[in-house]
């Protein structure tokens, strides 16, 4: 038996020096410190030394101002391992580990620098505690492997053997359900075995005693197990398994062990495909993952939906929502406390900016018990964690608040948990006004929540409504008291614990302060005094209202003469702008012709010539004004044009317009030329219809150019294009045979044809729906997308994705350019989530490209505050186009009046009212007749008859 005991320790001495070679041939091959080896790592030149230095300096002083950098961490542990500083590496190494959880990577280049360097005995106990905190990070494999096969290394010490069957039985629990890499640690683990088998087994031809043929069956045993376990999970090629264990078995596979292997198999094959999903998709799988642990959850096994989750996070670290799902989980099934509270810490670890984690953590904290000098731990590290919006800090504050509440008995008048609970309020309401607004420039709490809260618990659990008053009058002092919800709260907070004294006053503080809902406040008082007040209460209440309800009226009514002032004015400058454009071409086609009146008796015979008897005449319209009954575009196009209907100006008498393709002097057939110009609008079918904009004037043959563009998207039914008398508009409608085309025509916007941005946008009818907009934009924070601006004008989306790519995964790249698509130095870039576009904005605000410095920040696009205000109407002006107010041209630059004094004594009045008050009109009958003749338009006979009177 002695003798058997010798040959075993001999036999595990053996194994021992053997994974001790392998572990340090393993470290040779490794590219790391270069200690034995350093000559073939020295720098060609101390130049190169003294650049390295100085970049590890920076990333050192760097980390120094914003320890929060992981980019900046991973490249300083970078250069540190290339130059072999091992002091510094090993120092830069566990602040990365205290700040996040590192990546397989990284742990697997720390732990086998470590092997190397800890060769002797003695140090083996603080690799082991590296181990420890690098599985506690995340769920890997590989790093269960490194340990296990580390661990036999000193299997030949005392309780060594236990140890390494010890590490490996939690692998097995940790990874060992991993579908695709589980069975390399279950192999791992049958091979240890195998090995302790062979130091067991008697010589060949030998007969073993009593005691080696236990400790044999007990090891063979051993060996069974592991395959019958095994057998038992679904694990990918695991009919590779089963034919190792039919070959190794002398008695053959069980039933038992057949059938517990047919099932795990049917389960594999149910979440294979799965699998194969996962392994062709790009990174990040967020979808497939989902899809993955959606199908586990309706298994039902909580281990297996956990190892789904962990391989999940594992790939997504930096994604909050997939932190938030399995916590979730977590909390609401499992509720294993060491499981709870370890996931929790590693999610705020990775996603220190995200509130919600944090929040989750502390809850989960004090439902599983933990102390308070833990919680209130948590709760520093979550303030130092740099959210990126106001109330998250206030919604932190308030988790905090609850927690302290919690804690107090408040049976008792005085006790050190209430005392750390008023400390708390104070001090929160100190650190809102501190740092929070000094870094937001806003509270984030403008209703004073917190405060709320605080009078809330002073009065109920307290009895000390004096401290509840000095709360709420320091809360209307911060701006609330012109809202009436927060009088109301005040007054219910004293009608439950005050009296009806001091709800009197905050009543009649209410009545005069109120400014958005006046009416209530005075119903509450009246109905309050109904019900508590004496007469002369009543009387008080009555005059007290009353008074401040006519005050009301009054403002609101100045108010509205104000805005409709306003909108009077705009109206008349509108109006103005038209006559003076009327008047400015009517002087132009008098002074064409020696005689201008026959020239325009002559138009207009030949004009209803050109109808014939048969064919009814169009009716008529002033000059300057728009046709009615045409749709208006999509996309923000308004009105057509200034004597344009669907397909353009209508020719002037005398002087039709030409379809495209006709030449020069052609005769066309009247009844032709208008068919061309305008389709019957029964056929025309909005819902299949698109509206091009922003089309080049100069295009050739717009209608076969454009057919051709969209014919990929479906069959074409008609190509409209817009025509004035000068030739193309630069817009169009193509309508299609179907609906289903228009969603493929509208992916085309903004798609560069002959050099400019062609717009797409749906064909509605503006005058059915005025309220229509296709182009509108987020006016809400996107945190995980960011601006840049001063760009330089050449900048590309390759070059600004090549800038960019470091930073995080790149969703969408869009370069803003105006209408004609020249570029205006700004550009938006999309990342995959918040914590991407953080590090994007810490690391390329002030970057220089192209010797133009960039400005960078979380995109936050600004509110259009004009047109959210109440009663607002866009002026008549700013929904024509630009040429139909100022002019083909636009506005000039001179603005000398080329009309005859006569038309400007028509017009005085108006200018005056313009700039100043407008002149009221005399009573009686004519001065409504003035009133009634001013606002009439003018015709184009009127105009005429001013113009060429003698």
């Amino acid at each position: 038996m002695a003798a058997t005991g010798d040959a075993e320790e001999t036999q595990l001495q053996e194994m021992e020096e053997e994974a001790g070679m392998e572990n340090e041939m393993d470290s040779d091959e490794e590219e790391g410190l270069g200690i034995e080896n350093s000559d073939d790592e020295i720098d060609d030149s101390s130049e190169d030394e003294k650049e390295t230095e100085a970049e590890i300096q920076r990333l050192e002083e760097q980390l120094s101002i914003n320890a929060f950098d992981y980019n900046c961490h991973v490249d300083l542990i970078k250069l540190l391992r290339q130059e072999g500083e091992l002091p510094r590496l090993r120092k830069a190494r566990q602040k990365m580990s205290e700040l996040f959880p590192l990546t397989e990577e990284i742990w697997l280049d720390w732990l086998k620098d470590e092997i190397h360097l800890t060769e002797e005995e003695p140090n083996r106990e603080k690799v082991y505690e590296l181990f420890e905190t690098a599985v506690k990070d995340y769920i890997c494999p590989e790093i269960w492997l490194e340990y296990a096969q580390y661990s036999i290394g000193g299997m030949g010490l005392p309780g060594g053997m236990e140890k390494v069957r010890s590490i490996f039985e939690r692998a097995l629990t940790a990874v060992g359900l991993h579908m695709t890499k589980g069975a390399t640690v279950w192999e791992a683990y049958r091979e240890f075995e195998n090995a302790i088998l062979a130091t067991v087994q008697p010589p060949p031809g030998s007969v073993p005693t009593c005691e080696q043929q236990e400790l044999l069956n007990t090891q063979l045993e051993r060996i069974h197990t592991l395959f019958r376990r095994q057998l038992s999970i679904p694990l990918m090629d695991m009919d590779g398994t089963y034919a190792e264990y039919e070959e190794w078995s002398d008695q053959g596979v069980s039933d038992t062990v057949s059938q517990k292997y047919k099932r795990a198999l049917k389960q594999m094959e149910k979440s294979k495909p799965y699998e194969e999903t996962l392994m062709i998709a790009e990174p990040p799988k967020l979808a497939e993952y989902q899809t993955y642990i959606d199908y586990e959850q309706k298994e039902g096994d909580p281990a297996r939906i956990q190892i789904i989750f962990e391989r999940a996070l594992s790939e997504n670290c930096l994604v909050p929502d997939m932190w938030a799902k399995y916590t979730k989980y977590l909390d609401r099934q499992l509720k294993i406390k060491d499981l709870v509270l370890s996931s929790h810490d590693r999610a705020v670890r990775n996603c220190s900016w995200t509130m919600g984690l944090w929040k989750n953590y502390l809850l989960a904290l004090e439902r599983h018990g933990a102390d308070h000098h833990t919680i209130s731990d948590v709760f520093e590290k979550a303030l130092n964690a740099g959210f990126i919006q106001a109330t998250d800090y206030v919604n932190i504050w308030e988790v905090y608040l609850d927690y302290l509440r919690r804690r107090v008995d408040f049976s008792k008048e005085s006790s050190r948990e209430l005392e750390e609970l008023r400390a708390a309020f104070t001090r929160s309401l100190d650190y809102m006004k501190q740092d929070v607004e000094e870094r937001f420039s806003e509270s984030g709490d403008p209703s004073c929540t917190i405060m709320q809260v605080w009078a809330k618990i002073e009065a109920l659990h307290c009895k000390n409504m004096q401290k509840a008053r000095e709360l709420w009058d320091s809360i209307m002092t911060k701006g609330n008291a012109k809202f009436a919800n927060m009088w109301l709260e005040y007054y219910n907070l004293e009608r439950s614990y005050g009296d009806a004294l001091h709800c009197r006053k905050a009543l009649h503080r209410a009545v005069q302060c109120t400014s958005d809902y006046p009416e209530h406040v005075c119903e509450v008082l009246l109905t309050f005094e109904r019900v508590e007040g004496s007469l002369e209460d009543w009387d008080a209440a009555v005059q007290k209202t009353e008074t401040r309800l006519n005050r009301v009226n009054e403002q609101r009514s100045k108010v509205t003469e104000k805005e409709a002032h306003v909108a009077r004015q705009e109206e008349e400058k509108t109006e103005q702008r038209r006559r003076a454009k009327a008047d400015k071409k009517n002087q132009k086609k008098g002074q064409k012709g020696s005689r201008p009146g026959d020239k325009r008796k002559a138009e207009d015979k030949n004009y209803e010539d050109e109808w014939g008897e048969e064919s009814e005449q169009p009716p008529k319209r002033h000059r300057g004004e728009s046709d009615q009954g045409f749709r208006g575009g999509g996309g923000g196009a308004g009105l057509i044009g200034t004597e344009s209907g669907l397909f353009g100006r209508r020719a002037p008498p005398g002087r039709r317009q030409e379809p495209p393709g006709a030449k020069r002097g052609q005769q066309v057939a009247p009844a032709t030329v208008w068919k061309t110009q305008e389709d019957d609008p029964e056929l025309r079918k909005d819902d299949c219809s698109v509206f091009i904009s922003n089309l080049a004037f100069t295009m050739d043959d717009p209608e076969k150019r454009l057919k051709k563009l969209f014919e990929p998207c479906g069959p074409v039914q008609s190509v409209r294009p817009v025509y004035a008398a000068k030739g193309f508009r630069g817009y169009c409608y193509v309508q299609f045979e179907g609906k289903a085309s228009v969603l493929e025509a509208l992916k085309m916007d903004r798609q560069e044809v002959e050099g400019r941005p062609m717009f797409v946008s749906p064909c509605v009818d503006k005058n059915k729906n005025p309220d229509f907009k296709v182009f509108k934009y987020n006016t809400n924070l996107e945190k995980h997308k960011i601006f840049i601006s001063g760009l330089p004008f050449s900048c590309t989306k390759e070059q600004l994705e090549e800038l960019c790519k470091d930073h995080g995964t790149i969703k969408d790249i869009r370069l803003v350019t105006n209408r004609s698509g020249k570029p205006k130095g700004l550009a938006y870039v999309e990342f995959g989530d918040e914590a991407q576009a953080s590090q994007a904005v810490l690391k390329l605000d002030g970057t220089v490209l192209q010797e133009h410095t960039l400005s960078v920040a979380i995109s936050n696009p600004p509110r259009r505050n004009t047109a959210d205000k109440p009663g607002f109407s866009r002026p008549v002006g700013a929904m024509m186009p630009r040429s139909m107010v100022y002019g083909s041209r636009g506005k000039g630059r001179t603005q000398l009046s080329l009309l005859p004094r006569s038309l400007n004594r028509q017009t005085g009045s108006e200018s005056k009212a313009e700039n100043g008050t407008a002149p009221k009109p005399t009573g009686g009958a004519s001065g409504d007749a003035g009133i009634e003749a001013q606002a009439k338009p003018l015709s184009n006979s009127d105009f005429a008859k001013m113009l060429f009177k003698k």
